[in-house]
């Protein structure tokens, strides 16, 4: 079972992708997390990764596909995997069929989260994080019980500079550019489904149905 998870940030696919690891047992590779990963190892391509990072500038698409490919070899990968916002725009999805192609592999669905952009801003300018333990809250959703004061720790909460409405409509006017027009790539493919995601537990029964039915 392997899968892509595409969709707006703030869209509801982390927390989707979590509980689908929990239910199918398979691992969720993000490229945040696996680019991270190279770094902390700090061989030959880490140190790479790390000077490019350091700049600011964004890792290029040949880079990530390597440190892609040796993660899907990986043991804990041979039942399947579930790409959290990977590939991020039309070349790195001809990567990934190259290599798919190469390890005769292939991906089964790709599902898009449709959530209205207004919806973002309001979800990702309402969230506040503990400085402490780093606890999310919403002040819409979730709330914490004391204003500014998170209900574990008592830390105080701080509202993160990607959450603030202006670098939000950025990320949503990057997001429009490069990765929006996936949902057309994949739908050509016939490997789309789109996933109402204004409610993530809605999204995550919508995706559960869907595979369940490729075991009957």
């Amino acid at each position: 079972m392997k899968l892509i998870l595409l969709g707006p940030p703030g869209g509801g696919k982390g927390t989707v992708a979590k509980k689908l690891r929990a239910e199918f047992n398979i691992p969720i590779i993000s490229t945040g997390v696996i680019l991270r990963e190279a770094v902390d190892k700090k061989n030959k391509l880490g140190i790479e990764v790390e000077n490019i990072m350091r700049k600011g500038s964004l890792v290029p698409d040949h880079i990530v596909m390597e440190i892609i490919k040796e993660r899907i070899k990986q043991e804990d990968c041979k039942n399947g995997y579930i790409f959290d916002g990977f590939p991020r725009n039309i070349e790195q999805a001809n990567s990934l069929e190259k290599l798919n192609k190469e390890l005769n592999e292939y991906i089964d669905y790709v599902f898009y989260f449709e959530i209205p952009f207004s919806e973002i801003i309001k979800r990702l300018s309402n969230r506040r994080v503990c400085r402490k333990c780093s606890t999310n809250y919403n002040l819409v959703f979730n709330p914490p019980k004391k204003d500014n004061t998170c209900d574990i720790c008592n830390g105080e909460l701080y509202q993160r500079e990607d959450d603030k409405e202006e670098t939000i409509q950025h990320r949503l006017e990057v997001f429009a550019k490069q990765t929006a027009p996936l949902k057309k790539y994949y739908k050509e493919k016939k490997l789309l489904k789109v996933i109402d995601a204004n409610l993530s537990k809605n999204a995550f029964l919508a995706i559960k149905k869907i595979l369940q039915g490729m075991h009957k």
